[in-house]
């Protein structure tokens, strides 16, 4: 198996919990910081479909920005590619953390999912 990419935020204690879960698990991974390393627009219209989830679903609804910009309100009235340009423009926006295999993309610490895909 390719490496995955292990998309996190060091300050949020899901990230760490999986973190530590991935190196428990001897799981090898590619680490990036979501903030310095921001997924780019073209990453993201890539990774969206792969996840099978509907766009919104990387959306971190617990957020501080995600609250702060209203988008609960705002994103009904947005393009696909609007929103995903919105996620492109602030890592803090993108739920965390973020698993990127060749084919497969997890969103969000679900240990008995990773656990039966990896």
């Amino acid at each position: 198996m390719d490496k995955i990419l292990f998309i996190w935020y060091p300050g949020c204690d899901t990230c760490r919990k999986a973190r530590r879960w991935l190196q428990e698990n001897k799981i090898e991974v590619i680490e990036r910081h979501i903030v310095e390393q921001n997924p780019t627009e073209q990453e993201l219209a890539e990774w969206i479909p792969k996840s099978g989830l509907p766009i919104r679903k990387f959306f971190n609804t617990s957020g501080l920005l995600y609250k702060s910009m209203a988008l609960k309100d705002k994103l009904s009235g947005m393009s696909d590619s609007e929103i995903t340009k919105l996620l492109a423009s602030n890592g803090m926006l993108i739920k965390r953390p973020l698993l990127i295999g060749k084919e497969e993309v997890w969103v969000g610490f679900k240990p008995d999912e990773w656990k039966a895909l990896l």
